[in-house]
């Protein structure tokens, strides 16, 4: 996989480990603003080892960010990162507070009970940038059905700066889109039908997708590009859901789907040569929209940070897919 930002940074080549003190300040590209602090919440699951969150701010530190970590942030009850109350007193402080971006310290589950309780307009008014993944998506995809604000799908605190390593190219995306500097996002495809559009970026986790069909937290968009992934989900479920958003006359609406990284299953003998390519083709079979996969996006390492709600451009070439994030410079 090749993923680069444009203009080019050349991340290709440079195998970093976390302590080689490379610069990853790629701002001398653009005169944009600095990312500014991350003040780290837990809205869904328990975070299991609180050492993970301590490295996780150690590195981003390292990626000029400075942080903050939310005083429930630790905080455990059953399986999630405390009560209810906990975990919405958590947002409601993230939105009073002077950092400008909002991290996941981790996905899991939780968000679900929260949505009736937020106040979406307020969130949308602070001007926070929030980013998570995996069960976020459920914030993501309830804040732009409910406000049309952008927010971001990517790298959680503990996933992906609280482990071994860190990603060197998960993190310079990371800081790029924070940055406002990334333009372009070009990645390998093995399997992308022909297309050029522009419409809504939205998505994230299919599975949590799923779970807000039919409630006042699932945006209708229309002429979107819709990109998707999973953790842990057999094929057969993976075209159960996608099955589901076509009879619901959601997938033909969009311009495009894009497909991440559908990882962690298991197939059984009885399979008998069903996989993901089997689903895809199954999908292109009934829908007649675009399909493009290979996104670098999921419960994977590298991983790109993707702003859920904002206008985007979606284009294919041979072995190639880009899309464009920020168009004010071309």
């Amino acid at each position: 996989m090749s993923t680069s930002t444009h203009p080019a940074h050349g991340h290709d080549g440079h195998d970093c480990d976390d302590d080689c003190g490379h610069d990853h300040d790629h701002s001398h590209h653009h005169h944009a603003k600095p990312a500014g602090g991350i003040y780290l919440i837990s809205p869904s699951s328990a975070v299991r080892d609180p050492d993970t969150v301590a490295l996780a701010c150690e590195r981003l530190a390292r990626e000029g960010f400075k942080t903050a970590v939310d005083r429930a942030a630790l905080a455990v009850h059953q399986r999630f990162a405390g009560t209810e109350k906990q975990r919405l007193a958590g947002i409601t402080r993230a939105l009073k507070q002077k950092h400008p971006i909002v991290m996941a310290t981790r996905g899991g589950y939780g968000l679900s009970r929260l949505l009736p309780q937020i106040d979406w307009r307020a969130v949308a008014d602070s001007g926070k940038r929030f980013v998570g993944l995996s069960d976020f998506t459920a914030f993501n995809l309830a804040l732009l059905a409910q406000t049309g604000a952008v927010s971001y799908s990517g790298p959680t605190a503990v996933a992906d700066f609280g482990g071994k390593k860190v990603d060197d190219l998960t993190a310079a995306l990371f800081g790029e889109t924070m940055r406002g500097e990334l333009e372009i996002l070009s990645f390998e495809t093995q399997d992308a039908d022909p297309v050029d559009a522009r419409g809504v970026l939205w998505g994230g986790n299919l599975a949590t997708l799923m779970s807000l069909m039919g409630t006042p937290y699932m945006p209708k968009v229309r002429g979107g590009i819709l990109f998707i992934e999973d953790v842990a989900e057999h094929p057969y479920r993976v075209e159960r859901m996608l099955a589901q958003l076509w009879q619901a006359g959601v997938l033909q609406r969009q311009k495009a789907i894009v497909f991440g990284h559908f990882t962690d299953y298991r197939l059984a003998p009885h399979d008998a040569g069903y996989d993901m390519p089997a689903v895809v083709k199954w999908l292109r079979s009934v829908v007649k929209v675009p399909v493009i996969t290979g996104l670098p996006y999921g419960h994977v390492r590298t991983k790109a940070t993707l702003p859920i709600g904002q206008k985007v451009g979606i284009a294919t070439e041979a072995g190639m897919a880009h899309l464009v994030i920020d168009e004010h410079q071309h």
